[in-house]
């Protein structure tokens, strides 16, 4: 059974504390992240991908892990299509069955040759989430992947990540209760 482990997790920027004494353990399935704005959500999630180092404390389980993310911003590719956008992430991991299945999934619908910078922040959204979905990976950091999806999408999203997601381990940070519901909660 996969785990990460986070013990004593110490991080501060110009001498202003963000995280203190952090310490849990997230098994398979799904564990949010809920805390205010600001209170060390995002540099939590970068810790655990290597991008910031913590003053104190340590994260486990990650060795050798393959991570894939979401984070606030989309980061995808703005000149290319769905499938492009799709194909240069996933490389020769993409199967354009398995991607339309789940794109149809998050009711993302065929938008052929249409640049991804004239989709609306919501069909973004979906297909930001999308792209780590279909990413081979052992954890998934998902940081507030439901930001301008209406209820029905939300549903839709969050049934997608609990089923594509199995038994590995997810970290969803969120701001909204429901999106918490039936999972265990780690407050920052």
């Amino acid at each position: 059974m996969m785990e990460i482990v986070v013990r004593n997790l110490c991080k501060s920027f110009g001498g202003q504390a963000v995280l203190r004494d952090l310490s849990f353990t997230a098994g398979p399935g799904i564990t949010c992240v809920m805390a205010p704005s600001g209170s060390g959500k995002t540099t939590l999630l970068r810790g655990l991908i290597g991008q910031e180092r913590p003053d104190t404390g340590t994260l486990d389980g990650l060795a050798g892990k393959r991570i894939t993310a979401v984070f606030q911003e989309h980061r995808l590719l703005e000149h290319l299509s769905t499938e492009g956008n799709l194909r240069f992430a996933l490389g020769r991991e993409y199967d354009a069955k398995t991607a339309r299945a789940l794109l149809d999934r998050l009711d993302l619908p065929d938008t052929g040759a249409q640049p991804v910078r004239e989709f609306s922040g919501g069909m973004k959204r979906r297909l930001a989430l999308a792209r780590a979905l279909l990413a081979p990976f052992d954890v998934l950091l998902l940081d507030e992947p439901f930001t301008g999806l209406d209820q029905a999408n939300r549903d839709r999203a969050l049934a997608a990540i609990r089923e594509t997601a199995g038994d590995r381990p997810v970290l969803l940070v969120t701001h909204d209760p429901a999106d918490a519901a039936g999972s265990p909660v780690v407050t920052l």
